[in-house]
C-alpha cells in the first residue's frame, strides 16, 4: 500500500478488512428507493453542467425509442471510487462488489448551529454498527433538494465525524446532502476537501445525494448500491435501494 501523501494524488491506504462471512440477514419490510430519478432537474453541484437527455430515435416514426444521455458521474444520487481523488487508488470497475451492498444502519443526525455533523452525534450507535456496515446519515436535507438552501446551506461532516467513521471500520457512508466537505459557497480558497480525503484513503466508499430516508430512520437495513461499473471510473451514478431488516 502506497502512503505518499506528499505528492499530490498519492495516499491509498489500502482497503479496511471485512469480516470473515456476510451476517444473515432477515427482511422485515419492503425495498425503499433512495435515489433521486435521473433527469435535468437532478440534485448536482451549481459548477457541474446539467445532464443532456436527447431522443435519438422516436416512436411512432421510428421503430423504437433510443435516448442518448451525457452526464458529469458526480451528479444525482451516486457513489465516489476511491480514484476520485488518488491516482494511486482503485476506480469504480475495480471496487469489490461486497463494499457496495451489505448491512447497514439508517442513523439521523441533527447538526449544531455551524451545521457540522461531529463525532459525538454518531455515539449512540456503539453497539448496534458493527465493522464493515454501511452508515447511512439522515439529515431531513434531501427534503430541500433543488432549491440553492440544498447547495449552499447542507451539513457537512467534521474531521473528528470522518475519524470516528474510519476507526469504526465503516465500509460506506452515505449521506443525503451533496457532499461530506463544506458546502460550496463556505469553503475558503484553500479547500482541499479534507474530509473525501481522509474517507476515501482508508477504503471508505461515499455516496451522495440519497432522498427517502424517513420511513427507514433508525432501523438496521439491508442496502444494495447498484453503481455503474464504469471502466477507470472516478464515480457512478447509483440506484441505491434499502429494506430494514431484522435486529441481530
Amino acid at each position: 500500500m502506497c502512503d505518499c501523501a506528499a505528492r499530490r494524488g498519492y495516499g491509498w491506504k489500502g482497503w479496511r478488512c471485512l469480516p470473515e462471512g456476510e451476517p444473515l440477514l432477515v427482511p422485515a419490510g419492503e425495498w425503499v428507493d433512495l435515489s433521486h430519478p435521473l433527469g435535468a432537474e437532478t440534485p448536482r453541484v451549481p459548477s457541474f453542467p446539467a445532464p443532456v437527455f436527447e431522443r435519438v430515435r422516436s416512436l411512432p416514426h421510428d421503430q423504437l425509442n433510443v435516448t442518448r444521455m451525457e452526464m458529469v458521474v458526480h451528479i444525482g444520487t451516486h457513489v465516489d471510487s476511491p480514484s476520485h481523488f488518488f491516482l494511486d487508488a482503485p476506480a469504480l470497475d475495480a471496487v469489490p462488489l461486497a463494499r457496495l451492498g451489505g448491512r447497514g444502519i439508517v442513523w439521523h443526525v441533527e447538526p449544531g448551529v455551524a451545521g457540522l455533523v461531529e463525532a459525538r452525534h454518531l455515539e449512540g450507535l456503539e453497539g448496534r454498527l458493527r465493522a464493515g456496515d454501511i452508515l447511512i446519515l439522515d439529515t431531513g436535507w434531501h427534503m430541500f433538494a433543488g432549491s440553492t438552501k440544498y447547495d449552499d446551506e447542507h451539513p457537512a461532516l467534521s474531521l473528528d465525524a470522518a475519524d470516528w467513521i474510519v476507526a469504526h471500520d465503516v465500509k460506506m457512508i452515505a449521506l443525503d446532502v451533496p457532499t461530506p466537505d463544506l458546502p460550496v459557497a463556505k469553503r475558503p480558497p484553500s479547500f482541499d476537501y479534507p474530509i473525501h480525503r481522509r474517507l476515501l484513503s482508508h477504503g471508505v466508499m461515499i455516496a451522495e445525494h440519497l432522498t427517502n430516508l424517513s420511513s427507514l430512520r433508525g432501523m438496521e437495513v439491508e442496502v444494495f448500491c447498484g453503481a455503474l461499473n464504469i471502466e477507470g471510473g472516478d464515480g457512478a451514478p447509483a440506484r441505491i435501494v434499502a429494506r430494514p431488516v431484522e435486529p441481530a
